[in-house]
C-alpha cells in the first residue's frame, strides 16, 4: 500500500554553468517565486515554467544553461526559494584549502553587511551587530590578517569624489553613475550599454581591497603577490562573477581569490566546530582594519551617495562640515531624489534600489530627461543588506519583518559611533596614498583602482 502513489520522479542535471549560481530541479517544487522575482525584481526575466503538466519545470529560454542567459547574478532567485533548490556556487572548499596551505598567506576582508546579517545564521535577532565575533572566528579559522573591506570602501569614496569633482569641473558625461554593484553593472552592461560612459571607472570596494592588499600591503610585507590569497566575505552572489571580469589584477595576478557569501560563512564556522555565540570580540589588523561612519554606511540604499557628499561637500567648501547626515537619500524607498548644496554648486542626486527601478532611472538618462549629476543604484531592493547571499528568511519573515531596516540601523549606529565619519578623515586611505598613490586620482591609482566596462547586449 506504501507504494500506491509512488508514481514517476522526473530528474534533472543540476546548471551549474555559472561561477556564481547551481540550480538543483530535482528539489524544485514549482512555486515560481523565483520566476516572479527574476521578472519582477530583478527586470530580467531569465528563468520561466516550460512544458506543461507533469513535465513542468522551471528553465531558461529553450532549456540553455544560466551561463548563456542576461542574467546578473544577483542572487534574489535564492533568497526567495523555500526548499533549496537554488544555492550559491560554493568556495568554502578553496578557502580552507588555502588556509591549509602553509605557503599561502592568507588575507580576509568582510563587506559591511556581513556583520548586519551574520548573527541570524546563529540565532541572533535580525538587526544584531556581530561584528566583534566574526573578527574572532576568523581568526580563529586560521585566516592569517583580518582585514575590513569598509577599508576600501573609504578607499572608493575618494577616488570617486575626485571622479565626480572631475566631471562637474571639465563637462564630463553626467550623470556620473555609481560603479559598487556588480550585480547593477552587468545589467547595464546587457540592457543599457549606451551609458557605459556614465558609469565611475572605479572598482568596487572589494576588488580595490584585494588590489591593494596585493600591491601595497604585499610590498610592505615583502611577499610576492602570488603566494597572497585574498578572500571577501560579501553579502552578494554577483561578487563572484566580478572577481574574475577582465581587468582586475593590478598586481598581474587576480585582485580577489575567493569570495564568500554571509551563508558560506556561516557554514565554514560550524563546520570547523566554532562555537560562535561564546566567542569573545576580536580586532581588526592594522591598518587596513581602519575605517571611517563612511565607509560602513555603503551596505544600504543611500550609503554610498551619502558618504560621497561628506566628502566632496568638504573638499568644495574648503572646511570641515558637522552637517554630515543627509536623511533624504536614506530608507527603503524604490526610488529617492534630492538637491544639495556644494559650494556655489546646486548638485542633483538620484537613489535607486532594485533593477525595475534602475530601469526608470536609466530610461531618463537615456531619453535626455534626467537632470541629475549623480546617481547611486544598487542592484539589490534595500541595498546590500539584502543582497544574494545574506541569511535566507521565510516567506512570513519577508512579508512581515522590516528586515531591511532593521540589518540597516546596524549601519547607522556604527557610523554614529565612529570617530571618523567621512572617508577623506581615514588616516589608513591617508597612509595608503601617501605612500603608493600620491593622491585621489593619480596616474598609480588609475592603474590600480579603476577598471573598465564591455558592451554585453545580445
Amino acid at each position: 500500500e506504501f507504494g500506491a502513489f509512488s508514481g514517476v520522479t522526473n530528474e534533472y542535471e543540476q546548471d551549474d554553468s555559472t561561477s556564481y549560481l547551481v540550480r538543483d530541479n530535482d528539489k524544485c517544487i514549482l512555486c515560481r517565486r523565483c520566476v516572479a522575482t527574476c521578472q519582477k525584481v530583478s527586470d530580467v526575466g531569465v528563468i520561466e515554467t516550460v512544458k506543461r503538466g507533469f513535465s513542468t519545470h522551471v528553465a531558461c529560454a529553450f532549456e540553455e544553461p544560466l551561463s548563456d542567459t542576461k542574467c546578473v547574478a544577483c542572487g534574489q532567485c535564492i533568497n526567495v526559494c523555500p526548499v533549496g533548490a537554488l544555492s550559491e556556487r560554493s568556495e568554502v572548499d578553496n578557502v580552507l584549502n588555502a588556509l591549509a596551505d602553509p605557503e599561502k598567506v592568507v588575507v580576509v576582508g568582510a563587506a559591511p553587511s556581513v556583520r548586519a546579517g551574520l548573527g541570524e545564521e546563529f540565532g541572533y535577532p535580525i538587526g544584531t551587530n556581530v561584528e566583534g565575533k566574526m573578527v574572532q572566528a576568523l581568526r580563529l579559522m586560521g585566516f592569517n590578517y583580518v582585514f575590513d573591506v569598509n577599508f576600501a570602501a573609504d578607499l572608493t569614496i575618494l577616488e570617486e569624489g575626485t571622479e565626480l569633482l572631475g566631471r562637474l569641473s571639465n563637462n564630463g558625461t553626467l550623470p556620473m553613475i555609481t560603479s559598487c554593484s556588480p550585480g547593477w553593472i552587468k545589467y547595464l552592461e546587457g540592457v543599457f550599454p549606451e551609458l557605459i560612459p556614465n558609469l565611475s571607472t572605479c572598482k568596487s570596494p572589494q576588488q580595490m581591497f584585494g588590489a591593494v592588499v596585493k600591491t601595497f600591503y604585499a610590498e610592505k610585507l615583502g611577499i610576492d603577490p602570488k603566494n597572497i590569497y585574498v578572500v571577501s566575505v560579501m553579502p552578494c552572489t554577483a561578487k563572484k562573477f566580478e572577481k574574475l571580469r577582465a581587468d582586475q589584477s593590478a598586481s598581474g595576478y587576480p585582485d580577489v581569490d575567493a569570495v564568500l557569501t554571509t551563508r558560506e560563512l556561516a557554514r565554514a564556522i560550524k563546520s570547523m566546530g566554532i562555537i560562535f555565540n561564546d566567542l569573545p570580540d576580536g580586532e581588526y589588523d592594522m591598518p587596513l582594519g581602519l575605517y571611517t561612519g563612511a565607509g560602513v554606511i555603503f551596505g544600504s540604499s543611500g550609503g554610498v551617495m551619502e558618504a560621497a557628499l561628506r566628502t566632496v561637500a568638504d573638499v568644495v567648501s574648503g572646511s570641515d562640515l558637522e552637517e554630515i547626515e543627509y536623511e533624504e537619500v536614506r530608507g527603503m524607498e524604490e526610488i529617492k531624489k534630492s538637491a544639495y548644496k556644494v559650494g556655489d554648486k546646486e548638485v542633483k542626486v538620484a537613489v535607486a534600489s532594485g533593477l525595475t527601478n534602475a530601469r526608470k532611472i536609466c530610461e531618463e538618462i537615456r531619453d535626455g530627461k534626467a537632470d541629475y549629476q549623480f546617481v547611486e543604484i544598487m542592484c539589490c531592493p534595500g541595498g546590500c543588506i539584502n543582497g544574494g547571499g545574506q541569511p535566507i528568511l521565510d516567506a512570513y519573515t519577508r512579508r512581515n519583518v522590516d528586515y531591511r531596516e532593521k540589518r540597516a540601523s546596524v549601519l547607522y549606529d556604527i557610523d554614529k559611533n565612529c570617530e571618523a565619519r567621512k572617508s577623506h578623515k581615514s588616516t589608513a586611505v591617508d597612509a595608503v596614498y601617501k605612500e603608493m598613490f600620491e593622491k585621489p586620482g593619480s596616474h598609480k591609482a588609475h592603474e590600480v583602482l579603476h577598471t573598465s566596462y564591455v558592451n554585453r547586449k545580445k
